[in-house]
């Protein structure tokens, strides 16, 4: 299993340099920054100063959107950040969430998202595609091949991932539900001729070692955030269609305010029991997080990522690379 650790962009420009040195040195191989424009930093220019400041880890956005970035653009700023950190770029991506709402407007279709999957890879990787109606073509840099990750949870999404993308970005560590998931993805990639074993599964969430019930209060915002995406599956698809498991925790969900997005102590987690945030997070002891991570990693996660984003951020990580990583490499 490998180890990735997503920031949320508002700590100070040295501050996250700091952490992502630190998270390099404690074993993680991949740095991720969430795309809010609005809410907050915008992450090129700091993912800039992360590749710069590290040696081998890998970078991407967790996630961008093809809508309040355009493709062309997303593709040019891409190939620069391949070409000057010798190829360490990939692409998270979904239809948007709160860089979207923020702005009064709704996450883009999942037809607009498979174009641009398609239009920044081919830019990116240096081949010539038509968009909009015109051919086009990135004439600089060294070529350098773009690993894609798609972020989603409901049916049309998992199989977009498993017919075209290298990898899956589930924003949940609930094995039962990574299950179902990876198996969706799986299915179509075997459906459309590809080997299902070729398209790696994340698992992205927050993770925080310490008293439960302090990691518990630490992490309770983030069910709340996965609410927004459940709550566009449950208008669009038939209840049938997903597992009860995702969608039955929203019942007593009143709202989100997206000016408290991903905030620890945020009031829009009133409604998240301790059991989902044990079910969708890692938290407690050292122990407790080795023994979840062994079962979503027999689940078919390759990649967890966590979500640095609950306090005492350099303690997590001096913790993850001293006791759980070396504990958990004969999952490699």
């Amino acid at each position: 299993m490998q180890f990735g650790f997503t920031l949320k962009p508002d700590h100070s420009i040295e501050r996250t340099v700091a952490l992502t040195k630190q998270a390099e040195a404690a074993g993680f191989t991949y740095g991720w920054l969430f795309d809010s424009h609005v809410l907050w930093r915008d992450p090129y220019p700091l993912l800039t100063l992360m590749a710069g400041a590290t040696k081998h880890m890998r970078f991407g956005t967790c996630v961008t959107n093809p809508a309040t970035r355009e493709p062309s653009v997303t593709a040019s700023t891409l190939a620069v950040l391949n070409e000057l950190s010798g190829g360490r770029f990939d692409l998270g991506i979904g239809r948007g969430d709160s860089a979207r709402r923020v702005l009064g407007k709704p996450p883009t279709s999942m037809k607009d998202l498979e174009q641009a999957v398609h239009v920044i890879r081919a830019l990116a990787e240096g081949r010539q595609v038509e968009f909009e109606g015109t051919m086009l073509e990135l004439g600089f840099g060294p070529r350098h091949r773009l690993p894609v990750w798609i972020a989603g949870y409901g049916p049309v999404a998992l199989r977009l991932t498993g017919r075209i993308a290298d990898g899956a970005m589930l924003q949940i560590a609930d094995p039962d539900l990574i299950r179902w998931f990876t198996s969706q993805v799986h299915e179509s990639a075997v459906a459309s001729g590809r080997d299902p074993g070729s398209v790696a599964v994340m698992a992205a969430a927050p993770a925080h070692v310490g008293d439960l019930a302090d990691a518990r209060d630490r992490t309770r915002w983030f069910p709340a955030l996965v609410g927004n995406h459940v709550v566009d599956l449950v208008n669009k698809y038939p209840r049938e269609d997903l597992p009860p498991e995702l969608t039955s925790y929203i019942r007593d969900r009143e709202g989100y305010d997206y000016l408290h997005h991903a905030e620890v102590g945020s009031s829009n987690a009133s409604f998240v029991t301790d059991d989902i945030v044990d079910r969708f997070c890692i938290v407690g002891s050292v122990e407790q997080h080795i023994a979840k991570l062994r079962v979503l990693a027999e689940a078919g996660v390759n990649q967890f990522n966590l979500y640095l984003m609950n306090g005492n951020e350099e303690e997590q990580l001096e913790i993850y690379g001293r006791e759980i990583i070396p504990a958990l490499r004969d999952l490699a």
